[in-house]
Formats: C-alpha cells, sequence, structure tokens
C-alpha cells in the first residue's frame, strides 16, 4: 500500500463508540487514545443517521464550473432545506445517460459536526477525511474482494445506528437508517419482554447464541423482535426496488458492531427471499487485533485510497489541518515583514562598520589628523548621501506596501463577489411567476446593482396595488425597499401605467 510520503501514520477514528485504530509500519492496531500528531493521516466516518442523502440529476450541457452551484440550488429546492441556514454539501457522480449526469449528495449541518466531532478534534486538531459510513462498503470492490457486477445489500447493525445500504455494479445507490439500533433493540426487547432484563445479559445471548438460542423465553421474544425489524427492512427492499428499478438482488451481507448475529440467515429467506452472508472480508492487512470490526479496516482502505488519489471520496470535514506557515496569509506577511526589514537595515549596518573601521584608524593614525579629518569628513559625506538612499527606499517600500493591500484589498473583493454573491435568478423567476397571478403585464425592465425598476401596465389599478401588495407581503425577507410612483390612466389605451422600484438586500 504506497501513501504519501509525509504521512507515517493513518488513524481511524469512531467518534461515536471512542473507538480508535492506526496503521503503522504496516501493522493495524488499535490506540488507546488519540493525540495531535501533524504526520498523521485523521481519517473517520460519520452515521447515516446524522446525514442528508440524495441523488440529483443534472443536465450533461451544464459546464463543469457550474456544477456545484446547480446541484446546492437543486438540493435546497428538492429537500426542503432552510435557506437561512448553512450546510456542508458534497457530491459523487455516480453514472450518466445521454442526456444526464446523476450525483449521490450527501449534506450535513455543521452544528451536527461539531457535536459529533468537536471532542475528537480538541485532541487531533484536524480530521483530513470524513466519510459518510454507507460509502465505506466501496473498499470491498476497490480491493476486489468483492465482484462489482449485479446488486448487493448491505446490512449493518451499529450501536447507535442500523442502515442499509444498496449497491449496484460497485457503486453506491442508496442508504436508509432504521430506528433498531443496538440500543434501542434493547429497549424494544424490553417493552415486547415486558421486563427489564440485563442489558448485558441480553447482548451476551443476542451475540453469543443468536436466535436460536436454548432459552425459549428469549428465544420467543427475539423472533417478534426480528420480525418487526426485518418488515422494516422489507419496506425499504420493496422501495428501492421500485425507484431504482432493481430487478434482483445477488446478495445480503450483514455485520455489526458488535460481530454477527447467529440465525439472521433464515429471516433474510423468510422476510426478503435472499440469501445472506456474513459481513467479514479479508483485506490483508497485518494485524494481532482480531476484534477490530469491518468498518474500520473498510475506512483504512478508504483513507488509503484518497491519500493516493486512486478513488473519488465524498469528504464532509470542516476540521482541516492548518497550512504550512509560508502558505498562510499572516505567515507570508511575517516573511515579506521581514525582509524587508533586512533590506532596509543592510545599508545602515554596512556603513555604522565602517564608522567603527574609521574610528579605530583615527586612533591609530592620531598623527595625521588633518588627513583623517579630511577622510572622516568625506565617509560623513557618503553616510548622508546613503541615509537619502535609505529614505528613499523606505517612501517606496511604503508606496509598494500601500499597492500590496490594494491588491490584498480588491482580491478579497473579487473573492467575496465569487463566492459569497447571491443569485437571484429564483426571486426573479418567482416575481414572473407572482405577476403572471394577476392581469399585469411588464411594460420595461431595468436595474441598477440591487435596486430593479419594473413599468407595469394593467387594464385595473387594482390589479397593480393587489400585486405589490402580495410582493412586500412575499418576500418581506428579500427586499430593503418597495415602491411605486403614482399610478396613471392612459386615454388611448385604457391601461394602466405605474412603476415599481424595488431594492433586493
Amino acid at each position: 500500500m504506497s501513501t504519501n510520503s509525509k504521512i507515517k501514520s493513518i488513524v481511524t477514528i469512531d467518534a461515536y463508540e471512542k473507538i480508535y485504530c492506526v496503521l503503522k509500519d504496516s501493522k493495524f492496531k488499535q490506540l488507546k487514545r488519540l493525540a495531535f500528531n501533524n504526520s498523521n493521516f485523521n481519517a473517520a466516518y460519520i452515521h447515516n443517521k446524522d446525514l442528508i442523502s440524495t441523488s440529483i440529476e443534472v443536465s450533461k450541457s451544464i459546464p463543469l464550473e457550474d456544477i456545484q452551484d446547480i446541484i446546492e440550488i437543486k438540493a435546497y429546492e428538492e429537500l426542503g432545506l432552510d435557506q437561512a441556514d448553512e450546510y456542508i454539501i458534497r457530491y459523487a457522480e455516480r453514472e450518466s445517460t445521454s442526456e444526464e449526469r446523476i450525483f449521490d449528495v450527501f449534506i450535513a449541518e455543521p452544528n451536527v459536526l461539531e457535536e459529533r466531532f468537536g471532542e475528537t478534534v480538541d485532541e487531533t486538531k484536524f480530521i483530513d477525511l470524513l466519510i459518510p459510513a454507507p460509502l465505506l462498503f466501496r473498499s470491498i470492490y476497490t480491493r476486489d474482494l468483492l465482484a462489482s457486477e449485479g446488486v448487493h445489500l448491505f446490512l449493518y447493525f451499529g450501536n447507535q445506528d442500523t442502515f442499509v445500504s444498496f449497491y449496484k455494479n460497485g457503486k453506491h445507490l442508496y442508504s436508509k437508517s432504521i430506528e433498531y439500533s443496538s440500543a434501542q433493540m434493547y429497549d424494544k426487547y424490553c417493552e415486547i419482554a415486558g421486563n427489564r432484563v440485563s442489558e448485558e445479559e441480553f447482548f451476551n445471548i443476542l451475540y453469543t447464541e443468536g436466535l436460536r438460542t436454548i432459552h425459549s423465553d428469549y428465544q420467543q421474544n427475539l423472533t417478534k423482535l426480528f420480525g418487526e425489524i426485518f418488515i422494516s427492512i422489507n419496506d425499504i427492499v420493496i422501495y428501492a426496488r421500485r425507484a431504482f428499478d432493481i430487478s434482483k438482488i445477488d446478495q445480503v451481507f450483514i455485520g455489526g458492531d458488535r460481530g454477527t448475529i447467529n440465525g439472521l440467515d433464515e429471516y433474510t429467506n423468510n422476510y426478503l427471499g435472499l440469501h445472506s452472508s456474513e459481513l467479514n472480508f479479508n483485506f490483508n492487512i497485518e494485524t494481532d487485533d482480531w476484534h477490530i470490526n469491518q468498518l474500520h479496516y473498510m475506512l483504512l482502505v478508504a483513507a488509503i485510497d484518497y491519500i493516493d488519489e486512486t478513488d473519488q471520496k465524498v469528504n464532509l470535514t470542516i476540521f482541516e489541518r492548518a497550512p504550512a506557515f509560508h502558505k498562510r496569509p499572516s505567515g507570508q506577511f511575517i516573511i515579506t515583514t521581514l525582509l524587508a526589514i533586512s533590506l532596509g537595515m543592510a545599508y545602515p549596518l554596512y556603513f555604522l562598520a565602517r564608522s567603527y573601521i574609521n574610528d579605530a584608524t583615527n586612533l591609530v593614525l592620531s598623527k595625521n589628523e588633518e588627513a583623517l579629518k579630511a577622510e572622516s569628513d568625506k565617509y560623513k559625506q557618503i553616510l548622508g548621501e546613503k541615509q537619502k538612499e535609505i529614505k528613499v527606499l523606505d517612501e517606496k517600500i511604503g508606496s509598494l506596501s500601500k499597492i500590496y493591500f490594494s491588491k490584498e484589498k480588491t482580491l478579497t473583493t473579487i473573492y467575496d463577489k465569487k463566492v459569497n454573491y447571491r443569485l437571484k435568478s429564483e426571486l426573479f423567476y418567482r416575481f414572473a411567476q407572482d405577476i403572471s397571478k394577476f392581469d399585469v403585464k411588464i411594460d420595461q425592465f431595468m436595474s441598477d446593482q440591487d435596486t430593479y425598476t419594473i413599468s407595469l401596465l394593467s387594464k385595473d389599478d387594482k390589479e397593480i396595488t393587489k400585486l405589490i401588495k402580495h410582493i412586500s407581503d412575499t418576500y418581506f425577507d428579500k427586499i430593503n425597499s418597495i415602491g411605486i410612483e403614482t399610478i396613471k390612466k392612459d386615454q388611448e389605451s385604457e391601461l394602466y401605467n405605474s412603476v415599481l422600484k424595488v431594492e433586493l438586500r
């Protein structure tokens, strides 16, 4: 496995269960605690339940540089995201048709990322790769551990999130969480049993004896519990078959944070009509820790592929490592300042040293006082000239500094316009839709910065008044002001004319 030469170790992080592993010196093992190390590559995964995911189709005619904006706009519209909130939106292309490109889109809220991974970042200072848990199964295909042809279903029972993922031809197709994490299964079992059983005993029986336990009371209650679980899974399978036109699911793989539950193969046959296998692939990674779960292995492979740039990954991290000192704006400013000071001090220091030499020479050659005085005057004159040159250079440095800060301000403004400029086409489109609802036509449309002047015509002046009131009530949070000149009636055309002026925020 080739990795970047600057990276000495890869750390895989389960921030939910606080379980960490490290690949160091070609050996994969558990890590007792996290610590900051700039030579580490830190990779973590985020549970499916903490994400919003969807697929978005984009026309092939859209230029590459506009795809991100289009996907973000569609995500806000199709998922009903709050326009006032900020979201982390990442995507990867799944497939394409003759006219459309289909992207898997994953969305996270910054406050959720801070809540889930804040404690981890306090210790590591950065997370290089934060990947959605359903995408980890991609590692099985990149290592050729499973043929990419066909449709596979992955069922993972997590301590805090249980989810189902569908893969078609080695690519992620659809994922869905179900309300049966380990903690929820325990609570549901107690509800079915009618009493609060020992949590330790419950999980011990579940993961050692499973659904084939010899304890009749446990067997009966577990049968009810997993009957409900697989009914939920079957609903998801039915939806996925219909939504993604899946004619056949070739294989089901079942795993979990605590291991495999004995007897689940019968449920996949009875409820889903599918054959299942244990999620336990040999990634050929040297380790002495047999109990490291499959998600850590898959996360490790995903991190290696991400470092080597051999596979595209959705990276939701907002906890990026600080850039090198010379690449930071503050570092560049300090370096520039030190260079300027060094250049400014070079001439004075040089001539100051010469002055000391002259003083020593004067002491030695005191008998030639008159000649030395003339020599001293000569050097004083040179020093004066050089000081003038230094002053000119200082002024030049000041001028260049002004130019530098002016250009920096210009670039900042350009960047702000490019990144933060908000699209108004959607608002204009809605304006046009609103106007079409009333018996009003547009005669002229003019714009100046964020102020727009619209000349309106209507057979009834009340329609113009209704339109203005509708716009004011509907878009009060998007406009600074709205005004209208006196409504006048043209005697020849029998039309009312008015000029609407709208100032956007």
